[in-house]
């Protein structure tokens, strides 16, 4: 069956691989042409001008309605060029009446070429407005009557207007047709040019799914086990290591091919992941010297733009094809392994746990608020009951579907952030850990490792850990400071907000916190204890779930409620500083929150855990 399935498969792929390549082609082209320019923005005018006052002779709607003649959907208010009108739509059928005498008022050419100058900003002349009775294929979405009028500036910009309402309905340019085309080719729908998933296309998947089964079959029977090199029988490699300040910290022995955190961890260089080098945690940062290579999609998902350009990449996705050096973050300290003891292991919600330990070498790690640590979790077998919980809390883990059973088969690390100052602890480490009780389907999703682990400890018992890690902490200065976080997000920004005021911070100090409910929320009485005690803090809890809406207090999500009550009048926003921690999609949303309001992203730190 081989011979004549590889001759069939050279020729469907043949066949296929012409349509790859437009595939291909086409998909760099759109990639590579400015997004804006394609959506017509260039020579788009976005400062509008303030909107006239509505007459206040105008015609009440409804005798607009009454004068109207004919059933009428929908009536709203509208400036057509400067002029009040009421919009009126039945059924798809729009026209407009004059807002004081009721009389229709037409988008006549005039009034077309006034809307699109006014639209439109650059060089070009405006030629004459051309009024046609069908869209074409530039402004294929609408319905006609539609005025097309031409500007005369080097990207050939047309502005099409509706004749029935005045409105600005596309803005093309040279630019836009060369991706209108690239895009027809790239969805193989030729005529109308917005069919994802015409018969073409998806004819094309079909065989491209064909393609890749028989290529499986046929790498397997190609298959020769000569062709794949151990790694001694590669080429050798020296990989350099250096601290930030440029000092040669070691250099080892690496194989052509491996990644820089295989190349280090062969040589017993951990470098903190919390993925075993995976691509998926971000935590194995380090610094390219010399030119680096183009970064891959891997680097730009969890590296920052300004980060990329400095030369930082993925170690877990930094292939060694050449003796190169990188720098690792901190130094030699990153691989500094400490031991300590459990000296107590407090439940403060149903699934946030502090575990306080104290290392056994005293006085030799410097820890700032905001940075974490990683804890070394051996291979274990634990059972259910060894997870300990309180009495008061054995409904809501009665709650969960857990297995009878907890084992890691291998060491592991896990990330987690100081929730108290050393300092403030008289020389302890404090974490605050939040059990991941898993999903359904528990042999791809099984509880976490490190919550597992961590949540059988209790006093006495010896941990493992190395660090410290991460970027995320205090600035200098005295800029006001709003913190906002939810989850276990609460840890950085309570070891912060503690160093800040027991530092004597004199600054405005806010801590927004958003929690599902008052059990899941921590540290309540002491953020309101701080409050009272400091009257430079304030603390506010935000509750998402409906039941405690009931309470009186705070209720929805935490950046909307921050916004609402502080962000969106605060007289000097631009001058605050903001420290943001918690899940990926409060994180986000509060993130973009920031940017609408136009804070620069030199004023906001964030910690993601590198989820």
């Amino acid at each position: 069956m081989t011979p004549w399935l590889r001759r069939l498969h050279k020729w469907v792929g043949l066949i296929i691989a012409i349509q790859f390549v437009l595939w291909l082609g086409s998909g760099l082209v759109m990639s590579v042409l400015d997004h804006d320019t394609v959506q017509g923005h260039t020579h788009r005018a976005h400062a509008a001008a303030p909107s006239p006052t509505w007459p206040i002779d105008a015609l009440a709607p409804a005798t607009v309605l009454a004068k109207a003649g004919r059933d009428v959907q929908t009536i709203e208010t509208f400036q057509l060029d400067g002029q009040a009108v009421y919009r009126l739509s039945q059924h798809g059928d729009v026209w407009l009446l004059d807002a004081v005498s009721g009389e229709p008022v037409p988008v006549n050419a005039d009034v077309a070429l006034s809307i699109a100058r006014k639209d439109y900003v650059g060089d070009g002349k405006a030629g004459a407005p051309e009024l046609q009775s069908a869209a074409d294929l530039e402004a294929r979405e609408h319905d006609g009557p539609i005025w097309r009028v031409p500007f005369s500036d080097d990207d050939s910009t047309t502005v099409y207007v509706s004749a029935r309402d005045g409105r600005v309905l596309e803005r093309r340019n040279d630019t836009w047709r060369l991706f209108d085309v690239v895009w027809m080719l790239h969805i193989m729908d030729y005529t109308g040019r917005k069919n994802f998933n015409n018969p073409l296309v998806v004819t094309a998947a079909v065989g491209g799914v064909w393609m890749a089964l028989t290529g499986i079959w046929l790498l397997f029977a190609s298959f020769r086990l000569g062709e794949f090199l151990p790694s001694r029988w590669r080429p050798r490699r020296t990989l350099s290591v250096f601290s930030p300040d440029g000092s040669l910290l070691r250099s080892v022995e690496a194989h052509s091919g491996d990644t820089v955190y295989v190349a280090l961890a062969r040589n017993g260089l951990q470098l903190p992941s919390n993925c075993g080098g995976g691509q998926s945690c971000g935590l194995c940062e380090v610094r390219f010297r010399g030119h680096a290579p183009e970064p891959t999609s891997a680097d730009r998902t969890h590296l920052g733009e300004t980060k990329l350009k400095q030369g930082c990449r993925l170690a877990c996705n930094l292939p060694v094809h050449e003796d190169l050096g990188v720098e690792v973050p901190g130094g030699a300290a990153i691989w500094a392994e400490y031991s300590g003891t459990v000296e107590r292991v407090t439940p403060i919600t149903p699934f946030l746990r502090e575990i306080m330990f104290r290392p056994d070498q005293p006085g030799k790690l410097q820890i700032p608020p905001g940075a974490y640590v990683q804890v070394h979790i051996p291979e274990y077998n634990l059972t259910r009951q060894d997870l300990h919980h309180p009495e008061h809390h054995r409904g809501d883990w009665g709650a969960l579907d857990l297995p009878d059973a907890f084992a890691s088969r291998e060491p592991v690390r896990r990330s987690y952030s100081l929730a108290m100052p050393v300092e403030q602890a008289n020389g302890a480490i404090t974490l605050l850990a939040r059990f991941s009780p898993g999903r359904q389907d528990r042999r791809r999703h099984p509880p976490g490792k490190g919550s597992s682990y961590l949540y059988s400890l209790k006093a006495g018992d010896p941990l493992r850990f190395s660090g410290p890690y991460g970027d995320f902490k205090l600035k200098p200065g005295h800029a006001e400071k709003v913190f906002i976080g939810g989850g276990a997000g609460m840890a950085p920004l309570r070891s912060m907000i503690h160093a800040l005021l027991d530092g004597g911070a004199q600054e405005r100090v806010h801590f927004w916190y958003g929690a599902r409910n008052l059990r899941d929320a921590p540290y309540l009485e002491e953020m309101a204890e701080l409050a009272q005690r400091h009257p430079n803090f304030s603390w506010h809890l935000v509750l998402s779930e409906e039941a405690e809406h009931a309470a009186g207090l705070v209720t929805g999500l935490v950046h909307e409620a921050s916004h609402d009550a502080l962000l969106r009048d605060h007289p000097d926003l631009h001058a605050c500083e903001f420290y943001l921690c918690g899940p990926p999609a409060m994180l986000s949303a509060t993130r973009q929150l920031l940017a609408k309001l136009g804070v620069a992203d030199d004023r906001i730190a964030f910690d993601d855990f590198k989820i």
